[in-house]
């Protein structure tokens, strides 16, 4: 992490000596030529809508919109199907919208939509999963590396020694993967007193349940547990817990160290409620924005740079030259759970 900071410093100052470089800032573009003025109509596909986390970030789009001056058709529900998300695209250039903004479900099978977005002119925004392959204007993403890097760090100090369990997201996302092999990466060279079990669940509650259950069964010894997505594991497994009398509040004697990802109200509240120990928010109200945001941009023909924004975040590049803009993700333990800045504390 510190060579990241200095990293970030390093790019602040050939930023700061490039005055006609648009580099990471937002208030800073370059205009490459593009048609349609920022005007026309927008799609906004969703990956699934069984999570709290994406019933958020889709209760944020139209606020995000109308900040930002887009004007986007009623959000699509691709209902976790990656073939079904093809279609939704090919739909929504059918009825001629000139922008779309996708959280991709298949980091991979995206590309054939990426491809008829690409033939017909109209810029993608990706929002929480970077494309492998496809042509976007901007992923908008929070760190995922350091999402499994954060709970590894959380639960090394909390746990000395034993078996700790990461339930892994879809391996066919580059979601599930960062965060995965972070985690294991960080324990092997960080905790070698950790034995990390998993779990692959591909963001699926009753999969999540299942699996769980059956781990327990032959590891009733479990010290930690890692949730990569709170959205649809945290009440399983709490479940699970519960149902097995393994569910102790923090500071119980038989206490199993969780921490998750998302930044949910359920995550608080449970962190309040001492069930489980931390969180890493991922930024549901700012993936709506800077969605807009970048859209909007895309439409007018505005390109970006890497290097620092002016929202706190950095745009980096990617294989294949694809632009990721880093938005923050804090991690939410109990001293700071009931910070207002946190977006799960501004959800009704």
């Amino acid at each position: 992490m510190a060579g990241r900071t200095l990293w970030k410093a390093a790019a602040a100052a050939v930023c700061a000596t490039l005055a006609l470089s648009a580099c990471g800032s937002t208030k800073d573009t370059v205009a490459s030529g593009g048609e349609g003025g920022g005007t026309g109509k927008v799609g906004v596909i969703l990956p699934l809508l069984t999570s709290p986390f994406w019933q958020s970030y889709n209760d944020y789009v139209p606020k995000m919109a109308k900040s930002e001056g887009v004007d986007t058709l009623k959000t699509v529900n691709s209902n976790s199907d990656p073939s079904q998300q093809i279609t939704d695209i090919n739909n929504q250039l059918n009825q001629g919208v000139k922008g779309l903004v996708v959280a991709p479900l298949d980091s991979a099978a995206i590309e054939a939509g990426l491809d008829q977005a690409d033939r017909k002119g109209v810029p993608v925004v990706a929002v929480d999963v970077a494309p492998e392959k496809g042509k976007v204007a901007m992923v908008v993403r929070a760190d995922n590396v350091a999402y499994g890097e954060k709970a590894c760090q959380y639960l090394g100090k909390q746990v000395s020694s034993g078996k700790v369990v990461q339930i892994m997201g879809d391996l066919a996302s580059v979601n599930g993967r960062d965060r995965s092999e972070a985690f294991r990466t960080c324990v092997r060279k960080n905790y070698p007193k950790l034995k990390v079990l998993e779990i692959p669940a591909k963001w699926e509650s009753d999969t999540a349940a299942s699996k769980l259950d059956t781990l327990l069964n032959a590891n009733p010894d479990i010290k930690g547990i890692y949730l990569q997505a709170g959205g649809v594991y945290l009440a399983p497994t709490l479940q699970t817990l519960k149902s097995k009398g393994l569910l102790k509040k923090t500071g119980e004697k038989g206490h199993i160290t969780i921490v998750s990802n998302d930044g949910i109200p359920q995550e608080f509240d449970a962190i309040r409620k001492g069930q489980i120990d931390a969180t890493v928010s991922q930024p549901a109200d700012a993936y709506a924005k800077y969605g807009m945001y970048y859209i909007k941009a895309a439409m007018q023909g505005k390109t970006f740079k890497p290097g620092p924004t002016d929202h706190d975040s950095t745009i980096v590049k990617l294989p294949g030259g694809i632009l990721e803009d880093q938005l923050p993700a804090p991690l939410v333990t109990k001293d700071n759970v009931d910070d207002s800045k946190l977006w799960g504390n501004t959800v009704k």
